[in-house]
Parts: structure tokens; C-alpha cells; sequence
């Protein structure tokens, strides 16, 4: 492959539906759903590979109405991990990374499902877009010095909704896919 057709660049997703219309040819991870697998199987191909930049594809919740669509987001925030609690005892653990060249929105991730309006309601005070894999990814990647693009697809509205996903699915996997055949996964 040459540089612009993703030479050196690993695509992840959680799922293989997620990833089911990746243009052929692409280095592509799955990783399983949650933090914990994304970040396991992120740190292990890393470690083994040479890589220029990953690229992590998937689905997130929509934590404002009136958001659709495609995002590259900027930041990546850990929303169920309490780091002010644990800074306050002296243990100082990131839980937020910058995004560099995103669209400016900003991604919560976590191992909770979102679903509950209330909780819905209270992280769309710190984010637009939620996920269970990004920050996991954004935190490998920047122990390995691997620059990292998120490409979200909205699929739901972080509500009951939520539990539609599997219906939407293919949907937000075939702009996934368009998304990297137009970039040269991610080259601009």
C-alpha cells in the first residue's frame, strides 16, 4: 500500500458490524466492547507493530438532540473514572487527551451503557458524543506516541434509543467505510 491508502495506519473498531464496510486491504483491529479489551488489544498490537497512526471507527450516543451524523472528535474524556477523587489523595491519573485535527467535539467514554436521561443529562455538560472504547485508544496511543483519529457515527440518542443499535448498525458502518475510502484512512 502506498502512504495514501493506509499504509501503516491501524483501524480500530470495537465490533466487526461496526467495521463491516472497511475498504479491503485495510490493517483492521477489533478489539471487543469496553475499555478494558480496547485498550489490552490497542497496547498489544502497538507493541508489535509500526505504525504511523490509528484510526478508531465506531458508533457513539448522541448527548445533546439535534446531533447526527459523523464526528471527529477533539478530545477524549473518561467519564466513570473519578480523577479529581484520586488527584485529591495524590494519585494523579489523566483522563482526558487532545485529539489534534479534529471537528471540536468532544467524546465521553466509559463502561456504562448510557441510557439514563439523568446521566445523559449530566455528561452532555462535558461532552457531545459518547463511546466505551475512544479514551481507552486516546490513552494507548499516547503511551506509544501513535497519533490517533476518532471517527464516530452517531447511532442513537444515548436514551432508550440506545437499545436500537444493533437495527442502525450497518448504516453507520457504511459511512465509516466511505469516511476512510474518501480519506485514505485519515491522510487528511
Amino acid at each position: 500500500m502506498s502512504d495514501s491508502d493506509g499504509a501503516g495506519v491501524l483501524v480500530v473498531s470495537a465490533t466487526r458490524a461496526e467495521a463491516a464496510h472497511v475498504p479491503a486491504g485495510a490493517d483492521l483491529l477489533i478489539t471487543g466492547i469496553g475499555k478494558v479489551r480496547a485498550a489490552s488489544a490497542v497496547a498489544r498490537r502497538l507493541a508489535l507493530g509500526d505504525y504511523r497512526r490509528v484510526v478508531n471507527i465506531g458508533t457513539s450516543g448522541a448527548l445533546r438532540d439535534g446531533r447526527s451524523g459523523l464526528f471527529t472528535p477533539s478530545r477524549a474524556i473518561e467519564h466513570d473514572i473519578s480523577a479529581a477523587e484520586l488527584a485529591a489523595m495524590g494519585f494523579h491519573q489523566p483522563d482526558e487527551w487532545e485529539i489534534p485535527g479534529g471537528d471540536g467535539s468532544v467524546l465521553a467514554t466509559g463502561d456504562t451503557f448510557v441510557s439514563d436521561p439523568v446521566y445523559r443529562d449530566r455528561l452532555a455538560r462535558r461532552a457531545d458524543l459518547v463511546d466505551m472504547e475512544g479514551s481507552a485508544i486516546a490513552a494507548v496511543c499516547a503511551d506509544f506516541a501513535v497519533p490517533l483519529r476518532l471517527v464516530k457515527v452517531v447511532s442513537d440518542n444515548a436514551d432508550d434509543s440506545a437499545m436500537d443499535w444493533p437495527t442502525v448498525i450497518d448504516a453507520a458502518a457504511q459511512d465509516l467505510g466511505t469516511w476512510l475510502a474518501e480519506t485514505g484512512f485519515g491522510a487528511v
